[in-house]
């Protein structure tokens, strides 16, 4: 059996959740020594696409009159289309109904929580659709002191210094209208944000917030997976106001890294994210607000070790071992 792993525009969305998923496919399948190609002039039993491109579902067309089976990998639906770029609210509809057209050439669908298989059902998607987190690298992640004190270092933070960090693209729906605010409420408190997507496409309010001079907010843009190790490991509170997610792997990094995690109260975490037991939630920013100042005071008490312990469950090692199911299904 071997897999053809197909991600449409590879190059692009390499920085982006999405290409952290694709890599921990890679990983899951070398972890099971299942063989695969991301070359689609290879020989291949099952493509296991990524993407929903042109290319793709011209891809799933030819594979399946070959006789050979399509994997479709939802990472994306309608309601996390919506409030990403200009337009996007306004396109949203035609989005949905084209990638339920690629999605209905699987046969299967891999989709990473209960909530977006939920949405895809609602779609009317008849394809058999397998819940299987997007993973996370837990022996990367875990907590590193000295890690942790090199990115203190590297952007000028005090050893008491009390440090949010916040990771997205720049868009609306990763919260980061709510970060910005909140760093302006919180003069005391040191604000930084991970992640880049081009502002040509954002919103005004967008550009306003990146541009914000704040001092005691920091927009690094991208950096590497072993900054963001440090960030994790060195900083107090992990932020993640995102107002929509398939999943969210930063919240799995912070769980992993044994961080304060703060999450927006929203679907997507209700299954596998619990309130005062492995992590915090928060509905508007009034609660943020209220919630980062009892956490970092040490008001409200540490549920970091459930937090690992769940997300340990969704190693990449588990991820391979469930993907593989899918595939001998096929």
């Amino acid at each position: 059996m071997k897999i053809l792993l197909y991600t449409e525009f590879s190059k692009y969305v390499g920085k982006s959740g999405l290409g952290k998923a694709i890599k921990h496919q890679m990983k899951a399948l070398d972890s099971m020594h299942i063989p695969y190609t991301t070359n689609p002039k290879d020989e291949y039993d099952i493509i296991h696409l990524n993407f929903y491109g042109p290319k793709s579902y011209f891809l799933a067309k030819q594979a399946k009159k070959k006789g050979k089976k399509v994997v479709y990998h939802a990472h994306s639906t309608e309601e996390d289309f919506k409030n990403s770029f200009i337009g996007s609210n306004l396109f949203s509809p035609l989005f949905k109904k084209w990638i339920i057209k690629c999605y209905n050439l699987g046969n299967a669908i891999v989709t990473p929580t209960p909530y977006a298989k939920r949405l895809l059902e609602g779609y009317g998607i008849k394809v058999p659709i397998s819940v299987i987190s997007n993973g996370i690298e837990t022996k990367f992640f875990e907590k590193n002191e000295e890690a942790g004190k090199k990115f203190r270092k590297e952007y000028g933070f005090k050893k008491e210094d009390k440090v949010i960090v916040g990771i997205g693209l720049y868009i609306e729906r990763k919260g980061l209208l709510d970060f910005v605010e909140l760093a302006k409420r919180m003069p005391e408190y040191k604000f930084i944000w991970f992640g880049h997507s081009p502002l040509v496409a954002s919103p005004n309010k967008i550009k306003r917030a990146v541009h914000s001079k704040l001092p005691n907010l920091l927009f690094p843009g991208y950096v590497e997976p072993s900054m963001i190790k440090g960030a994790l490991s060195g900083a107090n509170l992990y932020l993640f106001p995102t107002l929509e997610e398939t999943e969210g792997i930063p919240a799995l990094e912070a769980l992993t890294s044994k961080q304060h995690l703060l999450v927006r109260d929203i679907p997507v975490f209700e299954e596998w994210l619990q309130d005062g037991i492995n992590c915090y939630k928060a509905k508007n920013v009034d609660e943020f607000e209220e919630k980062i100042k009892q956490i970092l005071n040490g008001q409200l008490k540490d549920v970091t070790e459930k937090g690992y312990l769940e997300a340990s469950k969704k190693d990449i090692s588990n991820v391979g071992k469930e993907l593989v199911h899918v595939y001998e299904g096929l």
